[in-house]
């Protein structure tokens, strides 16, 4: 699965500010890490947001979120959030910093 390149340098200019971000490709997409731990990524022209499992069910809860779900089963913690949600630049800020937010609360690898 390729993803949306353009989509890829919104969240580039989003963390722009961060240190220790790193890109790397995976589950077809292009992840983005902080201090080691995964963020969030791309996946097509969707992203995915790790918002960890405290904040998973009221992340579900926001309009065009839903279950991360590979192989039949969620992975709990993820959710893809689709296009309709990161449309604005205010929206795809606001889950990219939910995403920043949860691997910046673990420790750096």
């Amino acid at each position: 699965m390729s993803y949306n390149e353009e989509l890829a340098l919104r969240i580039r200019q989003s963390l722009a500010e961060q240190s220790d971000i790193v890109e790397r490709k995976m589950f077809g997409g292009l992840c983005f890490m902080a201090h080691g731990n995964m963020l969030g990524g791309v996946m097509g022209d969707e992203i995915i947001v790790r918002v960890g499992a405290e904040r998973y069910e009221d992340a579900l809860q926001l309009p065009h979120a839903r279950e991360m779900n590979f192989t039949g089963r969620p992975m709990r913690g993820f959710v893809v959030v689709g296009v309709d949600g990161i449309a604005s630049d205010d929206d795809l800020e606001n889950w990219v910093e939910r995403g920043l937010a949860f691997a910046l609360s673990l420790p750096p690898k």
